[in-house]
């Protein structure tokens, strides 16, 4: 006697899917029943069930079908984002956000995305983004006013910690990428207060112009590109800019060297930088230039080389709208306003203007580095050179 061939999971599920089209659920479910005992631990097909549940309406059965091909697989992306469409129909966009959180993180990039997936993702998206917009607001409305957290520091501490709290902004730390100094605070722009000469330098904004407008009239050529890997580096996300004069610098003092030619084009700027706490490491800084941003031009997040000094920024010519990042902070230049920030924490800048954009740049002192430290840093990184020299 012939014995009968078993069905296969596959052909279960096909009868499910006949049965779905025809609007048999109850034969939809008996068909996944039979796949689900050949094969139990398949997910796919515990996500059919999910799928024919769904369909009669009945949702929190199917939220428990996608909890169990969850179970198996956690990292299931589908099984979350349908997960996630359910909850926001039995309980709400709050719980629901939880869920869609889980699978964003999961998804693949917009240009990878099946079509068919791409409303539920945007949706998923939007709710998140509500949902956490509505965060921020109760948290701010019920803890009281940011302002009397204190001092500057403290207040935009309070409100970046309220905003990454929320969901809506992500944590940078120091990412440097030569040295990392231990126990530094991670602060993005830092307080005027730990500078008492930022008002000098500011003052100093029409006389450093002037001189300023003198090298761009004579020696405009003397700028050079400021991104310029050799051959054998990989440009990466500087690609467009690399040896591009788009990004072009002038440096008064580079990696610790006075330029001596440019410093006698501008003797008072000079003079001026001489007069402020640069932080001088042999080899490595001060760096202090002339930084050249054509129109409608983007430098794209990087980070600097170490954490034991600090950048100084001061706007000399600004035609329109520039913008400036770092970590979760925007912010825009103004004439006769400088500020300075940790370049070890991610940051980004946009020349929107039409017209090109100059700024002074150099670097100082962490203020947290006490003298002795600044003369061991010092020496400890010229120790590393003199290391591989030989």
């Amino acid at each position: 006697m012939a014995i009968p061939l078993q069905t296969s999971p596959e052909q279960h599920l096909a009868d499910a899917a006949a049965a779905m089209r025809r609007g048999d659920t109850a034969g939809a479910l008996a068909a996944i029943g039979l796949a689900e005992q050949a094969s139990p631990h398949d997910p796919n097909i515990k996500m059919q069930r999910a799928l024919a549940l769904r369909m009669s309406g009945a949702y929190p059965a199917a939220i428990e079908a996608l909890d169990a091909a969850l179970a198996v697989d956690p990292y299931n992306f589908l099984a979350l984002l349908s997960k996630g469409a359910l909850v926001e129909k039995l309980s709400g966009e709050r719980l629901a956000a939880r869920v869609y959180q889980n699978a964003l993180k999961l998804a693949p990039p917009d240009d990878k995305l099946a079509p068919q997936l791409a409303a539920p993702v945007a949706r998923a998206r939007e709710v998140v983004e509500r949902v956490q917009a509505e965060l921020e607001a109760f948290l701010r409305a019920n803890m009281g006013p940011v302002e009397s957290a204190g001092s500057e520091l403290a207040r935009a501490r309070l409100d970046e910690a309220i905003g990454i709290y929320a969901g809506r902004k992500r944590v940078y730390n120091h990412e440097p990428l030569l040295l990392h100094y231990p126990r530094l605070p991670a602060v993005p722009f830092y307080p005027r207060e730990l500078f008492p000469w930022l008002p000098e330098l500011e003052a100093a904004t029409p006389m450093i112009l002037e001189e300023l407008q003198g090298v761009l009239a004579g020696r405009m050529s003397d700028f050079s590109p400021y991104i310029a890997f050799p051959p054998d580096v990989p440009a990466n996300q500087f690609e467009e800019l690399n040896h591009s004069p788009r990004w072009s610098s002038l440096f008064l003092w580079k990696d610790g060297e006075r330029q001596d030619a440019v410093c006698e084009s501008c003797p008072r700027t000079a003079a001026l930088l001489e007069r402020l706490p640069m932080a001088h490491q042999p080899q490595f800084a001060p760096t202090a230039m002339f930084s050249a941003l054509d129109a409608h031009t983007r430098i794209p997040p990087h980070t600097g080389s170490t954490n034991t000094r600090l950048l100084t920024h001061l706007p000399l010519i600004l035609p329109g709208p520039a913008r400036f990042r770092v970590g979760n902070e925007i912010r825009e230049w103004k004439m006769g306003e400088a500020w300075v920030f940790d370049d070890t924490i991610e940051h980004e800048a946009w020349n929107d203007a039409d017209k090109l954009r100059v700024i002074l740049i150099f670097d100082v002192w962490n203020p947290f580095l006490e003298p002795g430290e600044r003369d061991l840093v010092a020496a400890l990184m010229s120790a590393r050179n003199r290391f591989y020299a030989g």
